[in-house]
């Protein structure tokens, strides 16, 4: 899918989410990625093949009292 240089990650890159995005909807939380990714916006996304990646949010920060 990726046509310009310098080429974006795979899918099975391990920094797939850092490609460029195609198509966003940010009203409906959503953008779609040149490799074939879509990426929600709770940074969890979805691969070409149809594997899954769960949120992967920061760990909260305890308040420190």
């Amino acid at each position: 899918m990726c046509t310009h240089v310098p080429p974006c990650p795979a899918a099975a890159s391990p920094d797939r989410d850092a490609a460029r995005p195609l198509v966003s909807h940010p009203e409906q939380g959503w953008s779609l990625l040149c490799n074939g990714v879509v990426l929600f916006d709770d940074t969890g996304d979805l691969g070409p093949d149809g594997e899954a990646t769960g949120p992967r949010r920061p760990a909260p920060q305890l308040a420190v009292a």
